[in-house]
């Protein structure tokens, strides 16, 4: 029986804080002490349409709360929670939303359909609830169903199709929702909003319509509909119909082609005279097709074997009209400040201008380069702005023997646009040049748009340019970015840029200071090209002017712990700042640590890094934790045995980290960087690895903290035992287990979803890591340690070699695990080797890869191998 609660709820709505306090924690007791009665009753409420709309949009809000949560490991305890629930309680609950679905309030209907969503994530997956897909059905069905009804019903099939996977659905199931679906769309026989409902439902079950898709006649009736719904009356309905037919164009590419004439009709008459919300939509269509016809190419560029899909060079075939229309589309600029969060037309012409670039190469070119020759002079700036707009959208995808000559010619003319009186035209010049610097500009590879003596010319250009209007001073930022990173690598040619390096160091650090932006974009752009030209750069000659720059930062770090912190937003600025500021620190070190001339300096000044770096720890913010942690493995790195001064100082924050499960990144980092100090110290840290091994253990069992701490941790195990030896064995029997329990895991995972699939493979990865670093670390001294555990590992090894689709990365761990063994336990593992025929195989797969690093290690494992079978 529901208990009443409508009090509670409008009381934890109160403007005074004390009865919002209380009711908060009455609701707060009621749910722990009795869970499925404080479901129920919530469930209840929102049913009621007798109660205040306020109480029931609450009782919504906590019950869809109740069931799901952004952060995976709460939300599986929500899940098992929701499990645990007797079923004749769920069963009432389950009645009470739907019958809300009914309410004369569309904000009880409406929340009522996502919580529906909720519950059918949970329990259809287990084949519970099979009645639900019947009981929406019968909603569209009936004589008498109101209007509010069915937009609810359509509401909640999307929500639940968008909820659930397509194997969770029988094709009978799946017919009879298309079917509901598409008729929903009808417009004779429905209103503006069921058919606005049953729109986007339809967008969230077209990936249940595979098989509906591959039958010709359900094909055409379901792209019938589709069309004639994109040109319905109403500008949101037409907007989700454009929406579906995005959807069908990157799932249903290999099918499309009896449709496209009508759909290049539909689209360019959307984007020549529809509302910019549903042009924004037909544009997008062309962007899903140039994607797949991208991935293709890739595909057969890569692979040269068939990808399953025709390409049937859609993009290639509507270029003479396809192009102009999005020509045309980046004349329709808006004249607000410039900001690129905001989307719209002409943004999105050039972004499909863009990718039809990379999908057909130079063929894009001869039809471009007329409309920028004849807007890039004209006085209107919507003309010059979208002149260079064109042209810097296509630098990406045809040859640089076709655009080298172009880029060449009209470098200087760009030069001169950033003078250009308008801010617009100067941003989009800016965007462009760094394009070019991006694509064009590769003196490692041997070709460059930029000589020596047009180099002077650029920097100066850029210089000036970067004191200019906050927006374009950020692209100026990217363009220097793409500029000095050209040279990275480029043997001799890297030296350019050591004279101007100076010039743009200090222009970089002026700009980073700069307060006239609305947000710390330009910072950001600032400090991460300062980071860009560190790393350029010729580090023998330019290590004097890095050793300044060093010191300037250390300076400006030093400052940000003198500031007045009253406020939260002023506590953010300063994490922000000093993150910012971490982030350059590691830089340098990695640049100075890189070459045994340069290393010298970095040690000199590695006391007052550590000394400021341990004081930044103290202001606890997540943000700069991060930034310090890298630079701080960076600096461990670089150091190598010295480093062994500050573990006592740094230990507790080490710890600190590892405790850090709400922000897990901070972990996972923190995790690597105990590897990079084990790396650098080998045995000297064994002082600290009863505490550190503790806590790593302790982790792996934490159902709290995120899954993606976990592989770093386990890789991490392999860099203590490769640095402390023998002195690993008394953490072989808790560390094995973890790691015989995440292999059991990993052959369960269902890699039919894609997350999980990725998670699995840095899972397996970091398995055989760990086990490669025990392995080495015992092979001088207790080898006979690890030979108990052999065969669990081969079978781990196997189990990687016959799945379907293996990752790259994991075959190369596994391959090099398996030549660990033969080298770490020699003889004793000979009937293991000649047992597993599945050996041979997968050393003759890698020996076959056109990885050269593969092959390298599959060469070493055979030559361990045979040394031990022989």
């Amino acid at each position: 029986m529901a208990m009443e609660i409508t009090q509670f709820l409008l009381a934890a709505q109160s403007p005074d804080a004390n009865i919002r306090t209380q009711a908060e924690a009455s609701l707060r007791q009621f749910q722990e002490q009795n869970l499925p009665l404080f479901l129920l009753s919530l469930s209840v409420e929102l049913a009621n349409n007798v109660k205040p709309l306020e109480s029931r949009r609450l009782a919504g809000i906590v019950l869809k709360n109740s069931l799901d949560a952004k952060d995976s490991v709460r939300k599986e305890h929500l899940v098992q929670q929701w499990m645990t629930i007797e079923i004749s309680i769920k069963s009432q609950i389950k009645d009470s939303l739907l019958r809300t679905l009914g309410s004369s309030a569309s904000e009880a209907r409406h929340t009522s359909s996502q919580v529906i969503a909720k519950v059918a994530s949970i329990e259809i997956p287990r084949k519970q609830w099979p009645e639900l897909i019947g009981s929406l059905l019968n909603n569209m069905t009936k004589q008498d169903s109101p209007a509010a009804l069915k937009q609810a019903t359509m509401e909640t099939l999307g929500y639940v199709c968008e909820a659930i996977s397509h194997q969770d659905l029988v094709q009978d199931e799946v017919n009879s929702v298309l079917t509901a679906v598409v008729q929903g769309m009808n417009l004779a026989e429905h209103s503006h909003e069921v058919r606005l409902a049953a729109t986007k439902a339809l967008y969230n079950a077209l990936d249940f319509a595979q098989t509906n898709f591959d039958n010709e006649m359900e094909r055409n009736y379901i792209m019938k509909v589709v069309c004639e719904t994109a040109i319905s009356k109403e500008a949101d309905i037409r907007q989700a119909a454009f929406e579906c037919l995005v959807s069908i164009a990157s799932t249903y590419y290999d099918v499309l082609e009896p449709y496209m004439q009508t759909l290049f009709q539909l689209t360019s008459n959307a984007v020549k005279g529809d509302e910019e919300s549903v042009a924004l939509q037909a544009i997008e269509f062309w962007s899903s097709i140039c994607d797949e016809e991208i991935e293709l190419q890739e595909y057969e560029t890569g692979e040269g074997g068939d990808s399953g899909s025709a390409h049937s060079r859609f993009i290639e075939k509507a270029l003479p009209y396809l192009v102009p229309l999005l020509l045309d589309t980046m004349l329709k600029q808006e004249d607000q400040d410039q900001d690129d969060s905001i989307w719209n037309i002409s943004m999105a012409g050039g972004t499909c201008l863009g990718l039809v670039a990379r999908t057909v190469g130079d063929s894009v070119v001869k039809l471009v380069m007329p409309f920028v020759e004849g807007n890039i002079l004209k006085p209107e700036w919507h003309c010059r702005e979208a002149a260079t707009y064109a042209f810097g959208s296509i630098l990406e995808g045809p040859s640089v023997e076709t655009l080298g000559p172009l880029v060449t010619n009209g470098l200087d003319f760009l030069l001169n646009a950033m003078r250009d009186e308008n801010n617009h035209v100067k941003d989009t010049t800016a965007w462009t040049l760094s394009r070019i610097f991006e694509f064009l500009h590769c003196p490692a590879s041997g070709f460059s748009v930029i000589s020596q003596e047009k180099l002077e010319r650029i920097v100066t250009v850029l210089l000036e340019s970067i004191i200019d209007a906050p927006n374009v001073a950020e692209k100026v930022c990217g363009a220097i970015y793409y500029l000095a990173q050209g040279y990275e690598d480029a043997g001799t040619s890297s030296s350019l840029l050591t004279q101007h390096i100076p010039r743009i160091i200090s222009e970089l650090l002026k700009t980073a200071e700069r307060t006239d932006g609305s947000d710390f974009k330009l910072r950001t752009s600032a400090y991460e090209t300062l980071n860009e030209v560190v790393r350029s750069s010729n580090v023998v000659e330019t290590s004097l002017i890095i050793l300044e720059l060093l010191k300037s930062i250390l300076h400006k770090l030093g400052q940000t712990l003198e500031l007045q912190i009253v406020s939260s937003d002023d506590r953010e600025k300063q994490g922000d700042l000093q993150a910012s500021l971490c982030a350059v620190i590691q830089v340098i070190i990695q640049k100075l640590g890189s070459t045994e001339e340069t290393k010298p300096s970095i040690l000199q000044a590695a006391d007052p890094i550590m000394f400021l770096f341990l004081r930044v720890f103290a202001c606890r913010s997540s943000t700069v934790h991060e930034e310090a942690m890298l630079a701080i493995g960076a600096l461990a790195h670089a150091s190598a045995p010295e480093f062994e001064k500050y573990m006592p100082e740094l230990y507790k924050y080490l710890e600190m980290g590892l405790q850090n499960f709400e922000e897990y990144e901070v972990c996972a980092i923190t995790v690597g960087v105990i590897s990079d100090i084990c790396r650098a110290l080998e045995d000297k840290v064994l002082p600290y690895c009863d505490g550190i091994m503790n806590h790593l253990v302790r982790n792996l069992q934490s159902a709290e903290l995120n899954r993606s701490v976990k592989p770093p941790i386990f890789s991490c195990f392999g860099d203590i035992a490769l640095a402390i030896g023998e002195q690993f064995s008394k953490y072989i029997e808790p560390t094995v287990a973890m790691m015989r329990s995440a292999a059991e895991a990993c052959a369960q995972m269902d890699n039919s979803d894609e997350e999980l699939m990725d998670y699995g493979n840095q899972l397996k990865r970091s398995i055989f890591e760990a086990y490669s670093g025990i392995l080495q670390g015992f092979k001088d001294s207790k080898p006979e340690l690890m030979l108990p555990h052999a065969g669990h590992l081969f079978q781990f090894i196997e189990l990687v070699f016959r799945e379907k689709y293996r990752n790259e990365s994991v075959t190369k761990a596994a391959v090099a695990v398996m030549g660990d063994l033969a080298d770490a336990l020699g003889p004793n593992t000979k009937i293991l080797f000649k047992d597993k025929a599945f050996c041979i195989q997968f050393l003759g797969e890698c020996l076959q890869s056109e990885d050269e690093h593969l092959k390298e290690t599959a060469n070493w494992t055979q030559v361990m191998i045979a040394r031990v079978v022989s």
